[in-house]
């Protein structure tokens, strides 16, 4: 009988003890199930495993966008400072550039079409090694008989100042005769040239090895420019 209880009891705790190990196994086996998650739910919401790829993310787009900006910006601001230096320096030579003078400039004299020859272009070229601002038009004398300027031609103003720098040219076109027998024609072999805001006179070459052959009531100059140009120049 004690026996028979005795192997009674054991198989009770036995089976108490196998009831109590699957137990376990069950909620170990869900634990590791509810605990996977979890660790993931935490992996993805923890900043400090969240800092990598967002400051890979942000890194790679900030390095391409900040890039990408710099050089845009970059570009943007060089070709306007460029383009602004530019213009401010057109602007500051235009408006605060010495005008030029006759120690600025070597003034020529050559003949143009003919013949008849009825017109000379003068040409101004800057030798200062310096910009000059050459304004208004050549103050002409052909003759000792006739103080006077000849004429200019307003039509050939140019529209903005003219800025010679070093080495640069400008023109102006002259009229001397209508090219008729029955002008009243003089030769000329040299004649002088005063430049605007300078008193001093230039004395200036006659072309040709005969000179020209000048009417003073006809005589017209034009405006200096840096090219001679179709219609405005013709007179």
């Amino acid at each position: 009988m004690n026996t028979a209880r005795h192997r009674s009891t054991l198989l009770a705790a036995a089976g108490t003890v196998v009831a109590l190990s699957l137990t376990a196994c069950q909620s170990d086996g869900d634990g590791t199930s509810s605990s996977a998650p979890t660790t993931s739910a935490t992996v993805a919401s923890s900043p400090a495993a969240a800092a990598p790829t967002a400051g890979k993310g942000t890194g790679t787009s900030g390095s391409t966008g900040s890039g990408g900006s710099a050089v845009s910006k970059g570009s943007a601001g060089s070709d306007g400072a460029s383009a602004g230096s530019t213009g401010a320096t057109g602007e500051r030579v235009s408006a605060s550039t010495a005008v030029c003078t006759a120690k600025d400039v070597r003034v020529t004299a050559a003949t143009q079409d003919g013949p008849p020859y009825t017109h000379v272009v003068l040409t101004a070229r800057n030798t200062s090694g310096h910009s000059c601002r050459l304004t208004g038009f050549p103050h002409i004398q052909f003759l000792e008989s006739h103080k006077q300027d000849v004429p200019a031609v307003a039509k050939s103003k140019p529209a903005t100042p003219v800025v010679l720098t070093a080495q640069a040219p400008a023109y102006a076109l002259v009229k001397l005769s209508d090219g008729g027998l029955d002008e009243d024609n003089e030769p000329v072999s040299a004649f002088s040239v005063m430049l605007d805001g300078d008193s001093t006179v230039i004395a200036v070459t006659a072309p040709g090895s005969d000179g020209i052959a000048v009417d003073p009531a006809k005589a017209l100059t034009g405006y200096w420019t840096p090219e001679l140009r179709n219609g405005a120049d013709d007179f």
